[in-house]
Order: C-alpha cells, then structure tokens, then sequence
C-alpha cells in the first residue's frame, strides 16, 4: 500500500508548481518560528521535487539553520554551513567529517515528506531515517511536516514506529496535527 501511495503522491506533486508553493510555505514558516523565537533551525536540501526551504533563510536571518546528514542508519546534524557531498540516493548533504551538532541545540526541525496525514504521520521514501530520528530529539522541540497542502491528508497507513510530527506546514499556513 505505501509504495503504491508513494508513486501516486509523487506524481501529485510532479503536477504542483512547487516554485510558487515553496515560496510562500517559507514565508509562511519565517513569520511562525520568529514568533515563537526559534533561533536553531535544522531544515533540509529539496530533492524529487520537494518543497525547498533555502529563501527560509532571507526570510528570516536571524536563526541558525542546520542539515541533517545519513550516517549508517541515522540522521546527524551540522551546521547548514558544512561541505558538502552527494549521498548515493542522488541528494545533497552534509560532508563525512563535516561538524556534528547535538540534537539538544535544534528548536525546530522541518520534516519533509510525499504526504502527511493531518494527525502528523508522514510517508517518506521508507528508510525510516526520519522516524529514528524524531524518536531522539528532545520533546520541546518543534518537528514540523513541511508539504504541498494537497498532500496533507486525512489518513496514511502507519507502521508501529512511525513517529508523528506535531505541526504541519503548506502553502496554506502552519498549523497543529490533529491530536488523536
């Protein structure tokens, strides 16, 4: 069922204009994390078409932004600053050997992901690095899924450690997942 919803939200969002969405989901999540003070942000490099988050950074300067790095079977955090180097999957990230960061620094942390269910469960590419890490993190810290609007969901299939984020982030705004 997830790799036939996988392919299926894939080629949903191919159909999106993700440099408008992308646009304003950043400008969007800019005026949410300076009005909560969240000064170290952990964000991603887009890849297939993700929403990239990189104006994040002229939108609001003052926060501190991270990348999160594969290292065997876990994420790892470096300053967005770091080298860098392409993974094998074909994505870009921080370099082996590049500074690592303590998941303790991180306020926030945006999440990308295919889809998102309004509860805050994500279906990714099923390596499950970003449920580890969720898993990890300090609980005061603010994991935002970061989507189309269109691939926010009312339900997707969950497995036993699927880890939920606690805020859901479009084009459309930035608001709580539905407590269950």
């Amino acid at each position: 069922m997830k790799n036939y919803l996988r392919q299926l939200y894939l080629n949903d969002r191919n159909q999106l204009n993700i440099e408008k969405i992308s646009h304003q989901t950043t400008r969007l999540l800019a005026d949410f994390l300076r009005q909560r003070r969240l000064q170290h942000v952990m964000i991603y490099l887009p890849f297939r078409n993700e929403i990239s988050l990189i104006s994040l950074m002229k939108y609001y300067p003052e926060a501190e932004y991270y990348l999160p790095r594969i290292n065997e079977q876990r994420l790892t955090v470096h300053p967005y600053s770091s080298p860098r180097e392409v993974h094998p999957y074909g994505f870009e990230q921080p370099a082996e050997g590049a500074l690592v960061v303590g998941e303790e620094t991180l306020e926030a942390v945006l999440v990308p992901g295919l889809a998102f269910d309004r509860a805050g469960y994500r279906l990714g590419y099923g390596g499950g690095y970003y449920d580890r890490f969720l898993s990890e993190i300090p609980v005061d810290v603010f994991a935002i899924g970061v989507a189309p609007n269109k691939l926010i969901v009312d339900n997707l299939p969950r497995e036993a450690w699927d880890v939920p984020v606690g805020w859901l982030a479009s084009e459309k705004g930035v608001i709580p997942a539905e407590k269950e």
